[in-house]
């Protein structure tokens, strides 16, 4: 039997514990690489992931100055070369590298802001300090923004991108930030026209995230950008796609129509699926043909409403085609989708179901089916 893979003990383990302490000792001789092995590898059975990092945090901490500008010295003098600038996208660098940031929040966030930001600023350079400087934008705004305002413009993009990063409104596993989009949208304006795939990227998530809750502001903003003509327009349409992912999704009316699909042309629909009914585990296929009388660039999704206990339901949206509609020619659709019965996201549920065809942001065809 093949054993189930832990991300935890792929990140933390004798290997890279080891490679962190010789870090260590070749920097700071006073540094102790086997104490610092022991005290790590001992902790790690009982904490999970991010806890890991914490604990690894204790353990370093225990050996460097009990001041901050000292240690951030010391944690500075034993970082390694940066990562390759010459790279474009997907060089996170390795969890280890983390700890200076961890470090920063615990000691200078009070009292050496500005100290803890440099250290931070060198450290993103290794890993990304996403997480790290977010506490220093809640406890002190304005001084943090200054300096992101300097970085949407630093040599290295990875000091570009945690400006964009650093600032999203909801970044994955992070803390809240306190920051509206009159003040993080001026460092995207910035940002958007980065040359490199890391930083639109983050730029184009950022905005994603925007549009749970202010969804007209971010289809100006790309309005905006397309007028500004300062990015790639290569670039630009991609950033575009990807944030406005959601909005896609929701069939929201000016994102389809800022990307070209209309949603005010009749599209006559047909839809069939290969049962009426289906057990946990089968597969769904369906078939659909579109027609309109004029030539119609087209988003077609699907949308599934599921059965939950207690008579409610829930949907979730998928992917079908992104096409066009020839005029005079019927678009025909096929699709099999598979209910997964272990899946860990998503609990199934017998019951009615039903599934909703949606052109352009428009709902065109729907069909019922029952789960057993």
């Amino acid at each position: 039997m093949t054993e189930k893979f832990s991300l935890k003990d792929h990140l933390f383990n004798e290997r890279t514990v080891a490679q962190l302490a010789g870090e260590y000792a070749a920097a700071l001789p006073f540094f102790h690489a086997d104490r610092f092995q022991a005290e790590a590898l001992s902790g790690f059975c009982s904490r999970e992931l991010l806890a890991r990092l914490d604990w690894m945090a204790d353990c370093l901490e225990a050996q460097l100055a009990t001041d901050f500008p000292t240690m951030a010295d010391q944690l500075t003098a034993a970082m390694q070369p940066p990562l390759d600038p010459n790279l474009q996208d997907d060089d996170f660098g390795q969890f280890i590298h983390a700890l200076p940031g961890i470090l920063a929040v615990r000691h200078g966030l009070e009292d050496h802001c500005d100290r803890a930001l440099d250290l931070l600023y060198e450290a993103t350079k290794r890993f990304s300090m996403e997480f790290y400087v977010r506490p220093f934008l809640n406890r002190w705004q304005s001084q943090t923004l200054a300096r992101m305002a300097a970085w949407a413009k630093d040599e290295n993009y990875h000091v570009r991108r945690l400006v964009s990063e650093g600032t999203r409104p909801k970044l994955p596993w992070a803390k809240a930030i306190t920051l509206d989009t009159s003040q993080t949208l001026p460092l995207l304006d910035i940002l958007h026209a980065d040359q490199t795939r890391y930083v639109t990227r983050s730029v184009a998530n950022h905005l994603n995230d925007i549009t749970k809750t202010k969804p007209d502001v971010v289809v100006q903003t790309l309005q905006d950008w397309a007028k500004a003509a300062q990015q790639d327009s290569k670039e630009l349409a991609w950033m575009t796609r990807h944030g406005l992912r959601t909005l896609i999704k929701q069939g929201h009316g000016p994102a389809l129509t800022h990307l070209g699909y209309r949603g005010d042309v009749n599209v006559s629909a047909r839809m069939t699926l290969s049962q009426e009914a289906y057990a946990i585990g089968d597969v769904l296929e369906f078939t659909c043909t579109l027609t309109t009388a004029t030539v119609l660039p087209v988003i077609v999704d699907y949308r599934i409403i599921f059965a939950r206990p207690g008579g409610k339901s829930a949907e979730k949206v998928f992917k079908l085609k992104v096409g066009q509609i020839a005029e005079g020619k019927a678009l025909t659709l096929r699709k099999k989708h598979h209910f997964k019965g272990d899946a860990t996201t998503f609990k199934l549920y017998p019951g009615a179901h039903r599934i909703v065809l949606q052109v352009n942001g428009v709902d065109v065809a729907q069909a019922a089916f029952e789960l057993t």
